[in-house]
């Protein structure tokens, strides 16, 4: 702390009472941890008697979970502190670009810039780990003053991002959960200097967002946080050992740290193990939603508004309830979000294709939702060429949503008490209508926009550390032999990674034609058992007869063609976004395909002939690391913005189905 300083003796008390506080909980609450493994003394002890222990030979456990909130990058946007913790290890210390104190902010922000050249010197340690300095003086300490005291420290690769907020209003509860005291320095005229006392605390936080070591001046030593940072690395590798045996749908650390709820990937396999977050984790917070599409993540372009529907809280408040209210179907068990579920993508992980009400079969997969805003076609055959037309799509589909008719459901939401306040709030004078309907969820969904991708940083922010070698050849690959970027082009300044066009990969000919006769359920007569999976690894051969007989009769799907009755459409169908692909499994419009490695194998191959096959498809010469240089790639394009929309659609009012006449609704994260 600082030493010359005239404080007051309640200012005192306030940094004696703060410096006990050498543990952590919840969001910051003091306990203490009896009985818990502690890591050994530290090298930095005053008597310089104790070795740093071997990295991985003690154990860091996690003092409780570290606290969120919205900041601003040194570039000026903002973002959700928990959005930046997309790594397998962070260090968040608390600084000031002010201050002159040795054992202050200038001590903090030496070891880590050492941590940093260390971790650069192993670099398959570098990408796991980035460190967040985080400003206490937001008056003084904006962000283009961050940006110009960044520019000293940042060299060798180090993902090293300096922040700041808002103002004040922003900064008290995070400064408050993190057990952060700072008391202004006053000079002999009781005038405030500039300057503060504080308590230095550096924070070291795992990737489930946990906190696993707090560092105050005596243990704030490189040797100690070097072993520190690396005994977290071994237990996420130890923990990730069985996941990476499974060759296909593995997920990296640094995407699962995006992701709430279950991660799916790798259930093909006997070693799967659930990652499944805790509801009582899984709490919401609210986002600047309608901030967002004025100023949109790096890597994407200015979100296009119609100019009938312009972008408000209001609006975007109204969608959001609207799309997680089971009561927009008709007997009230379906919403939108459980097709395009938020921890899965705004996609659905679970099903190949999806499921409306009364459980009646979907014939395409459920797309994602993210970065819907900036497509020309919507649906995988294009039908619609807007969000507030599209949405009347599944809620009138007897197989998704089941409503009977577009009136029936106005007057159900017109009985829902306040619903019809509320359309009246976002569209005065217009209230409750078809169009209204349409526009507000519309006005949800353009919000749902991602990027800032490892990509991004990589290619728009000139970050050369941001991809791994392995991503690296693989960009190599999509954009070189591999011929990826035909139909997912990037752009110079921004990509959406599609054309926005139509084409048949042959998935659609193979499922309607195939080479053989087929069942009900699409698989060839021939065949007298079905593969069935029954659990993680373990599968059952079940005879046809038993999957026919229970199995609703496979539906025709001509893609294009069923719009523009062209025969040179059959089985044509819109070429995805890309980005979040790693979030978004199963592929294909058919969900045929469950894996990342599963597609790049199924173009290696050259798609399934037949005398539509679109020009671009053909067989790819790649040998086995290619296709995982590819799927590296792919997994680079998980925007870092991912977990603070999830969040953010935890903390969306759920209709009550029970009370269809009343405004009880619960948060989208509760039981």
């Amino acid at each position: 702390m600082r030493r010359s300083l005239r404080w007051t003796e309640g200012a005192r008390r306030a940094v004696v009472v703060a410096t006990a506080l050498l543990c952590l909980d919840g969001v910051g609450s003091a306990r203490a941890h009896e009985g818990e493994e502690h890591p050994a003394p530290r090298s930095g002890d005053a008597t310089g008697a104790f070795a740093t222990p071997a990295p991985g030979t003690y154990a860091l456990p996690p003092l409780g979970v570290a606290a969120d909130a919205t900041v601003l990058t040194s570039a000026g946007r903002s973002a959700q502190l928990h959005a930046l913790f997309g790594h397998e290890v962070v260090l968040l210390s608390f600084i000031y670009t002010r201050c002159s104190d040795a054992e202050g902010c200038p001590l903090a922000t030496a070891v880590l810039h050492n941590l940093g050249s260390r971790l650069a010197a192993e670099p398959e340690l570098l990408p796991r780990v980035r460190l967040l300095s985080l400003s206490f003086d937001p008056e003084r300490d904006t962000p283009e003053v961050m940006r110009r005291y960044a520019e000293s420290f940042l060299h060798q690769g180090i993902d090293w991002q300096f922040l700041t907020t808002s103002g004040e209003a922003e900064l008290a509860p995070l400064l408050s959960a993190y057990r952060q005291t700072r008391v202004p320095e006053r000079d002999e005229q009781d005038r405030e200097t500039g300057q503060f006392a504080h308590l230095l605390r550096v924070y070291l936080i795992d990737r489930e967002r946990r906190i696993r070591q707090v560092y105050s001046t005596s243990l704030l030593e490189p040797e100690a946080l070097v072993a520190d940072v690396k005994t977290l690395l071994l237990e996420a590798s130890r923990s990730d050992a069985p996941r990476a045996r499974v060759a296909e749908g593995s997920v990296n650390a640094a995407l699962a740290a995006h992701v709430s709820g279950d991660v799916r990937s790798g259930y093909e396999s006997v070693d799967f193990t659930t990652r499944s977050s805790p509801l009582e984790a899984r709490r919401g917070r609210a986002l600047d939603l309608a901030g967002r599409v004025r100023e949109p993540p790096r890597g994407l372009p200015r979100v296009p508004v119609p100019s009938d529907n312009r972008i408000t809280r209001e609006k975007v408040s109204l969608g959001r309830r609207l799309f997680f209210d089971r009561r927009l179907s008709q007997n009230d068990t379906v919403s939108c979000a459980m097709c395009h579920v938020p921890e899965q993508g705004f996609a659905n992980n679970e099903m190949a294709t999806a499921v409306g009400i009364q459980g009646r079969s979907v014939r395409r997969n459920a797309p994602t939702i993210f970065n819907a805003a900036y497509l020309q076609h919507l649906f995988h055959d294009g039908r619609e060429t807007s969000l507030e037309q599209q949405v009347w799509g599944p809620l009138l589909a007897r197989n998704e949503m089941g409503n009977p008719s577009i009136g029936a459901l106005i007057e159900k939401l017109r009985r829902i008490d306040d619903y019809t306040s509320a359309f009246e709030k976002a569209f005065p004078g217009r209230g409750l209508a078809i169009e209204t309907v349409g526009m507000a969820l519309a006005s949800y969904e353009r919000t749902l926009i991602s990027g800032s991708s490892a990509f991004d940083r990589y290619l728009y922010a000139g970050e050369a550390e941001a991809l791994s070698s392995q991503a690296l050849d693989g960009l190599a690959l999509f954009s070189g032999r591999a011929g990826c970027v035909g139909c997912h082009p990037i752009g110079s300044n921004q990509s959406l990674f599609t054309d926005d066009d139509f084409h048949n990969t042959g998935v659609g000919y193979e499922a309607a034609m195939g080479t053989e006769g087929r069942g009900t359920d699409g698989v060839p007569s021939s065949v007298q058992t079905q593969r069935v999976q029954a659990a993680p690894g373990v599968y059952l051969e079940v005879p046809r007869a038993i999957v026919e007989a229970v199995s609703e009769p496979r539906a025709n799907d001509l893609g294009v063609y069923e719009i523009t009755l062209d025969p040179a459409d059959r089985w044509r169908y819109r070429t995805p976004t890309l980005r979040n692909v790693a979030l978004t499994a199963p592929y294909m419009h058919d969900g045929s395909i469950p894996t990342l490695a599963g597609v790049v194998e199924f173009y290696r191959r050259g798609g399934f002939g037949n005398q539509g096959l679109d020009a671009l498809i053909r067989p790819l010469q790649l040998d086995d690391d290619e296709v995982a240089a590819l799927v590296a790639f792919l997994e680079s394009l998980t925007g870092d913005d991912v977990g603070a929309l999830v969040a953010d659609a935890f903390a969306a009012p759920i209709g009550d189905a029970s009370s269809p006449d009343s405004t009880a609704s619960r948060s989208a994260g509760a039981p």
